[in-house]
């Protein structure tokens, strides 16, 4: 599991970027794979941990938790 903060989350759209604390580029995040109860959006600056898996463009997050 990678941890990593938010880099930014458009919620009208429903994803953003992590930019991952290992380095290297920033990777994708849907809010379909956010796992929380309720309205699933994330916030600039967020810790979150995620598993990173590649896609058709590059590299995107799966499986996002937040701390709290």
């Amino acid at each position: 599991m990678a941890s990593g903060t938010v880099k930014w989350f458009n919620n009208a759209k429903g994803f953003g970027f992590i930019c991952p604390d290992a380095g290297g580029e920033d990777v994708f995040a849907h809010y379909s794979t956010i796992e929380m109860e309720g309205y699933r959006t994330l916030k600039a600056g967020q810790p979150v941990s995620f598993e990173v898996e590649a896609g058709p463009k590059g590299m995107h997050a799966s499986a996002i938790s937040t701390a709290n």
